[in-house]
């Protein structure tokens, strides 16, 4: 079974963003990582998408699922465990 694509925007110096990658780390979870430290374009990419302006931002297949705090809450209630089960 595939899995889900999963993206992360960060900034290296986010401890946020840190934590973000660790869970998914952790979980086995394949992602894409998208630096967007001084990165214009991918700020407003991402703010389009998501609402959203802070990192990081999370996205499964497309879906904006918030930063760290949604990601972890989803993981508490293993709901992040269906969403990644689910191509």
């Amino acid at each position: 079974m595939a899995q889900p694509e999963v993206e992360v925007y960060f900034t290296p110096y986010c401890g946020y963003c840190q934590a973000a990658r660790r869970l998914l780390d952790d979980k086995g979870v394949a992602y894409r990582a998208i630096d967007v430290s001084g990165d214009q374009e991918q700020r407003r990419r991402i703010r389009e998408l998501s609402g959203q302006s802070t990192v990081p931002q999370i996205f499964i297949d497309g879906r904006s699922i918030g930063g760290y705090t949604e990601l972890a809450a989803l993981d508490r209630s293993h709901e992040l465990d269906d969403l990644l089960a689910s191509p």
